[in-house]
């Protein structure tokens, strides 16, 4: 893990010091909010519905002990007593007051964490596969180039008021699990001859234009990364639109210009950009890739975790979707699920992240990532300790076996918490998951993946949920439309809206009759969702949603 320098440590203190008198002036009437908005997004402080929320960076979704018990300690001390964790691996305290967002920065500075660039029309919060290090079908682990970009791209003089927001992700796996596709730019990393390097895609996002990225270069050599981004970065922020924000993402330039100019134009300008790279940013990779050196793993077997999965229905149901295969044979990548039936997605309290640190600090070489589908993984617990996790997971009701199935649902904080949003989301997964947890089948339906998003903006990545819910407001009534088939893996696609909406009364039973459909339609009980939609197509879900002359209006 990377581990904060003196340089490091200096800008951020600088930081907050400079944002400690800034909220001073704030307080006392020197600033007016909207001379203050453009101050506090630069340090991560939104004003929502209620409060002021504030959006700390988990950088690539890596995290350790110490930075997950001093995460709990700003919930109990300054917040609620706890955080939501969300799908750009970020975490938001939702209540703190402004005259304590100082001291939280403080604190958070404390184990080299911050809240720079979590918002504003700049580079985002770097994401990257949550098994990254881990996964047994990764070809290289993907966090030193996430770090070196984060580390490029904070306070980039030339990046800091672009057009619209910015967010890469990277991935080193065969399979896409950092949803590439959706973001400006998304990085696989491949290796080509022996050299590894990109294919970089660019152009996706979702929001009220779904689009997923094109491949502007099959493969770009790590040594030419920095410049081939900047060139990329460089380009939309002189395209880009300014006269309209709804039209100001790097996708709509990509549409507009065409990928085959956008590519022409960034490659002139990585020819012109490149001579400007001495080689210290490869210097400086090396360094950080040091820092990311897989841990001593244990030499132990798993003998007894086998017998442990025979002896013990609940361990093994729980092991068959919270556990997924390590590169170490000994050893198993561990999702804890935050979306107990019934309770917020991605919400833990501060005695929860307590434990979790405690594991990993136990059992999983001071390790955790947080998902982008708003999870906690332990990526590196040896088997034969994973009855141990699995009980200290349960006593603090963590041990929710749903990973994957229709209760993992990713939802954003909807109309309970957003100032944008039109429509609430979190009830709405909380019905779903009561509702199947109530059915006993979502087991039996296996994998399923729903995301909710309670506006046109996407936060709940509505488009490439393999049933996708939007709320929105209609003549002040809640309406959920659906969206179904979409994908955020390396077969990315996004969905297809059903037809008509439903009220926020309507909206379960008609998840309830897409999921009786989908039974009815598979080939055999292991043939998921996404296959069953993809080889039957949309009109049989459509007859289970509407009645026939409802179908017909919605064609």
């Amino acid at each position: 893990m990377y581990t904060y320098s003196e340089f490091d440590e200096a800008f951020v203190r600088t930081r907050v010091a400079q944002f400690r008198r800034q909220v001073e002036r704030r307080l006392d009437g020197s600033l007016t909010e909207d001379e203050f908005k453009p101050l506090r997004l630069m340090n991560g402080l939104y004003l929502q519905l209620h409060a002021y929320m504030l959006r700390v960076a988990i950088p690539y979704g890596t995290l350790n002990a110490r930075k997950m018990r001093q995460l709990a300690m700003i919930a109990e001390r300054w917040d609620k007593g706890y955080g939501h964790f969300t799908t750009r691996q970020n975490i938001q305290f939702n209540w703190p007051k402004l005259k304590d967002v100082p001291d939280i920065l403080d604190a958070l500075a404390d184990v080299g964490m911050h809240a720079i660039q979590t918002s504003g029309n700049t580079i985002r919060n770097v994401t990257a596969d949550h098994f990254a290090g881990a996964a047994a079908d990764e070809v290289t682990d993907p966090r030193p180039v996430a770090e070196l970009i984060r580390q490029w791209s904070t306070d980039h003089p030339e990046f800091q008021f672009l057009p619209r927001k910015f967010k890469l992700a990277v991935t080193g796996a065969a399979q896409d699990r950092a949803v590439t596709a959706a973001h400006d730019i998304g990085l696989r990393l491949v290796e080509q001859d022996g050299v590894t390097g990109a294919r970089v895609l660019v152009g996706g996002g979702l929001g009220r234009t779904p689009m997923l990225a094109k491949v502007i270069r099959e493969f770009v050599p790590l040594p030419d990364l920095l410049p081939y981004l900047e060139a990329i970065v460089a380009v939309y922020n002189l395209l880009g639109r300014r006269d309209n924000k709804y039209k100001a993402r790097i996708k709509i330039t990509v549409h507009e210009t065409g990928i085959d100019e956008i590519r022409r134009l960034v490659e002139e300008e990585f020819a012109a950009r490149k001579p400007l790279f001495s080689g210290i940013d490869q210097t400086h990779l090396a360094a950080i890739t040091a820092q990311f050196a897989p841990p001593a793993f244990d030499k132990g077997g798993p003998e007894d975790y086998q017998t442990w999965r025979h002896a013990d229905p609940v361990f093994r149901a729980f092991t068959d979707t919270n556990v997924t295969a390590h590169r170490h044979p000994d050893y198993a990548i561990l999702t804890v699920s935050l979306k107990a039936h019934g309770t917020t997605p991605g919400d833990a309290t501060a005695r929860q992240m307590r434990a979790l640190a405690d594991l990993a600090e136990h059992y999983g070489h001071d390790e955790l990532r947080i998902s982008h589908e708003q999870n906690v993984i332990l990526p590196h617990v040896p088997k034969r300790h994973l009855k141990a996790v699995h009980a200290a997971l349960a006593a603090e009701g963590l041990a929710t076996a749903n990973v994957g199935l229709i209760s993992d649902i990713i939802a954003c904080p909807g109309m309970d918490y957003c100032a944008l949003a039109t429509a609430r989301s979190i009830p709405i997964a909380q019905e779903i998951a009561t509702r199947f947890e109530a059915l006993k089948i979502e087991h039996e339906i296996g994998e399923l993946k729903i995301k909710i998003s309670g506006c046109i903006n996407a936060c709940g990545h509505h488009h490439v949920g393999h049933i996708g819910i939007l709320g929105l407001e209609r003549n002040g009534v809640e309406n959920y439309q659906i969206t179904l088939g979409g994908d955020g893996t390396e077969t990315a696609v996004i969905g297809d809206r059903a037809g008509p909406g439903f009220g926020a009364d309507e909206i379960i039973p008609a998840v309830e009759r897409l999921v009786q459909a989908y039974l009815d339609l598979r080939a055999d009980p292991g043939e998921r969702f996404l296959d069953t939609y993809r080889r039957v197509g949309i009109a049989p879900f459509k007859a289970a949603l509407y009645t026939a002359e409802e179908a017909a209006n919605a064609a």
